[in-house]
């Protein structure tokens, strides 16, 4: 978030810290040096600091329990490194009310009050100028929005906070349909969307970082497709695949965004040098540390954790470079003796394979190499690690470290193509709009094009692909492998790994069986928590198995 931001929110009120570990409807919105919650809107500097602190709701997806797990790991992108992690209670058959991870229940109802708050209070407060009122307004709508779309993703019908309730009130509320929340989040989107700066170009400096009308409209194409997919919208309507397939277009018409070149994008989440970049819609405020590196890198690295280890199934997603074909088709040229040979440019990128340079030093994932060392804990468990995110310049060995300015990016142009072009498939057919926009990310890595003549069948598992290698390790996996309703099919059965053996000066490879994985129809939503459940017995059901 942006500099002058952070001095807001160091006046902001300190008890939200406390607060986070309450009920939400717990929450005190006055600090030690506010004793009248009025003398929050008869301040400027303090109705702008209340609303600074309702950005705090946004996730940073990084490290989700403090030991380096990520929302990958639970999806057929990754594995583990630490097999004692919270994150297998989504892959082995354990996760229920009483057992949740990511959950996020109470702490997206915490942070909606406080967005409710805002809007309640705001338009009678004595901001300077008052013309900055309605775009200030239009930041807590988006927010309100998105911390509806968090839950939505994953409960899906849920109780609707559009004001903000207190103890008094009758809390015991019946869940509003799908329909009903989509509709107000794309409602809160649109309220956002008329009163924000355009995109993140267009904000002043000390701006950059809050919400933007792109940002809005992103969320916005974001719940359509989610809306309109096979587990929301099991009668296939198209009219709702239209409907996603429009909000997008809407994002791409305005062209304020584009694509980064292929030298750009590895370093899209790095801010120390490409800050609020072009192709960056929306992000989290910045962390400014070595963390990621440090649970991710290599084990032979400083002592890393390696936390996140890719599975031969992502691997195999990323097609041949020459021709654009996918490795399983007989005439790619694939040679599985030389696997990562002529493949998506995105593939070095993002996985770190065996042999490959980093940090000035080959990755040795072979058996017996520095990176493969199985007496070590944190050993990889399918023979490769995470790339993607990691920056090279960063230091946490002996010595004085070097940190690194990223945020989490929560929405990005290649998504939203990929979105537009996902939505249009499904309402129109592989229309030349649907070619144009895929292609666009794949010339991008100088990728070919997709062959012409595709079905609609066809052009949905290339989109679908597309978006398994582009959107890598960004949380989207996870949710989208639901949403299309595939879970049974891509989560319910093993992940596997490369097994490098060298002799002399030439590697020889085996694929081979890392873990089981379990899924079934229980897990396309998570399940309320059962402290939820206790406080509204009378209308809060619990998802459909849990």
């Amino acid at each position: 978030m942006k500099k002058t931001n952070r001095l807001l929110l160091a006046l902001a009120f300190a008890v939200a810290l406390v607060a986070c570990k309450k009920d939400y409807l717990d929450f005190d919105y006055t600090d030690g040096n506010i004793r009248d919650e009025a003398d929050i809107w008869r301040s400027d500097r303090n109705t702008r600091g209340f609303l600074s602190n309702v950005y705090f709701g946004i996730l940073n997806r990084y490290n989700l329990d403090g030991n380096g797990s990520m929302l990958a790991q639970a999806s057929d992108e990754a594995v583990n490194s630490n097999l004692s992690s919270s994150i297998n209670i989504f892959n082995n058959g354990t996760w229920g009310s009483l057992r949740t991870i990511d959950d996020q229940y109470t702490n997206m109802y915490n942070f909606l009050r406080r967005a409710n708050i805002f809007l309640e209070n705001s338009l009678g407060s004595n901001v300077t100028p008052a013309s900055d009122i309605p775009k200030l307004r239009g930041e807590a709508f988006f927010l309100r929005a998105l911390y509806h779309f968090e839950l939505m993703k994953r409960y899906g019908p849920i109780v609707l906070a559009t004001r903000s309730f207190t103890l008094d009130d009758q809390l015991d509320l019946p869940q509003n349909t799908l329909e009903q929340v989509v509709e107000q989040i794309a409602k809160d989107c649109d309220s956002a969307a008329v009163a924000l700066s355009p995109s993140l170009g267009d904000l002043a400096a000390g701006d950059k970082g809050r919400a933007t009308q792109t940002a809005a409209l992103a969320l916005k194409a974001r719940t359509l497709l989610y809306a309109a997919s096979p587990l929301n919208n099991p009668g296939g309507d198209a009219t709702k695949w239209q409907k996603a397939a429009d909000a997008a277009k809407v994002l791409i018409d305005l062209k304020k965004h584009s694509l980064l070149t292929q030298a750009q994008l590895p370093s899209l989440w790095n801010y120390g040098s490409q800050a609020y970049n072009a192709e960056v819609i929306f992000a989290s405020q910045t962390d400014n540390n070595n963390t990621l590196e440090r649970n991710n890198a290599p084990i032979s690295y400083d002592g890393a954790l390696g936390r996140t280890n890719p599975t031969q199934e992502l691997v195999d997603a990323f097609d041949m470079r020459p021709n654009g074909k996918p490795i399983t088709d007989p005439t790619s040229g694939y040679n599985p003796q030389a696997p990562y040979t002529d493949r998506d440019p995105r593939l070095a990128m993002f996985i770190l394979v065996n042999n490959v340079t980093f940090k000035a030093k080959p990755v040795e994932a072979f058996e017996g190499g520095k990176d493969n060392v199985p007496i070590n804990v944190n050993n990889t468990k399918t023979g490769y690690y995470l790339r993607k995110f990691l920056v090279e310049g960063a230091f946490w060995g002996v010595g004085t470290a070097i940190n690194v300015r990223r945020p989490w990016v929560l929405f990005r142009y290649a998504e939203v193509l990929l979105n537009y072009a996902e939505a249009l498939n499904e309402a129109q057919g592989p229309v030349a709009d649907v070619y144009a926009n895929v292609n666009l990310i794949r010339a991008r890595v100088g990728m070919p094009a997709l062959p012409a003549g595709l079905t609609k069948d066809q052009m949905r598992e290339r989109i679908q692909r597309e978006r398994q290698v582009e959107l890598c390790f960004e949380d989207h996996r996870f949710f989208d492998v639901r949403r299309w309703k595939k879970g049974e099919a891509l989560f319910n059965r093993p992940v596997t790994g490369m097994r490098v053996t060298r002799t002399g000066t030439t590697f020889s490879y085996a694929r081979f069986q890392v873990e089981n994985r379990v899924f079934t129809e229980t897990m396309y939503r998570f399940p309320f928590p059962q402290t939820e459940l206790i406080k509204a017995p009378k209308n809060l059901k619990q998802n459909p198995g849990w």
